[in-house]
């Protein structure tokens, strides 16, 4: 029971630590485009009680960039 006590501990301080991050991330100037980008869908129903967002293009931009960084953290890792 202790190893699972600790393994949840890590698991929820690494939670809080990305948490922390998104926040602080969101505060940057260079980052209020994200959510915001042409082909993001919002819509807002008439009376105001009904809202969805569907980032679409935003979460495109987010997995090329992603995909650039880890690929780039891959090879480096792997230069022998």
């Amino acid at each position: 029971m202790e190893a699972l006590g600790r393994w949840l501990m890590v698991i929820g301080l690494g939670i809080a630590a990305l948490g922390a991050l998104v926040f602080l991330l969101g505060k940057l100037p260079f980052l209020q485009w994200f959510g915001k980008l042409p082909g993001d869908i919002r819509y807002r129903s008439p009376d105001g009680s009904l809202s969805c967002f569907v980032p679409i293009v935003s979460s495109i931009v987010l997995s090329i960039l992603l995909t650039i960084i880890l690929n780039v953290v891959s090879h480096l890792l792997n230069r022998r």
